[in-house]
């Protein structure tokens, strides 16, 4: 009995790793790397392009329903970190989003909603850390959900929306990148 019982953990562990680790990464920004002017906020005294980054991922949780996307900077000096963007009801299929999905050349999947962040407007907004403060680390986020819609709208807070994400949560991947003005 001991040896089957060994057995089904050595194929059940097998299996697990030949599905792969969920990941999620991009193709201009890397981990614990500075992020370019182009994906910095534009206003607040940021001059950047503000441009959301290309994100892809890979071996999503089996039952995932659809996906998530947040970007958070937990060093904000706000006792709460910042909302940089949230994207939600992510169909299944669909596993990257092109640079500058968040614009305003439609770009995002059918059906999937941006919510408001802390600049207090929904879509993408980048990094711009008071002047002086140490370099801030950005929080890139992909969730697998096990439902297929959010049931929350582009008016939606960030930590409302993290809890739904929370209590659906199948897996998530991330990586952080930094970002600091002198």
């Amino acid at each position: 009995m001991k040896r089957i019982a060994m057995l089904s953990l050595a194929l059940f562990s097998l299996s697990a790793f030949a599905a792969g680790k969920f990941t999620l990464e991009s193709g201009e920004l890397k981990p614990n790397q500075r992020i370019a002017d182009a994906h910095v906020f534009k206003g607040f005294g940021c001059e950047g392009g503000n441009v959301s980054p290309s994100l892809s991922w890979k071996n999503a949780p089996q039952g995932t329903k659809s996906f998530a996307v947040t970007v958070y900077d937990p060093d904000a000096p706000t006792g709460s970190g910042w909302w940089h963007w949230i994207v939600f009801n992510i169909p299944a299929d669909v596993m990257s989003l092109p640079a500058g999905a968040s614009g305003a050349t439609g770009k995002l999947p059918a059906g999937a909603v941006q919510s408001k962040t802390d600049y207090g407007k929904a879509g993408y907004g980048g990094p711009c850390p008071p002047q002086g403060d140490k370099p801030h680390r950005y929080v890139f986020k992909v969730f697998a959900l096990k439902v297929p819609k959010l049931d929350l709208d582009e008016n939606s807070s960030g930590a409302l929306v993290g809890y739904m994400l929370n209590a659906n949560k199948l897996g998530s991947a991330e990586f952080t990148s930094v970002y600091g003005r002198k």
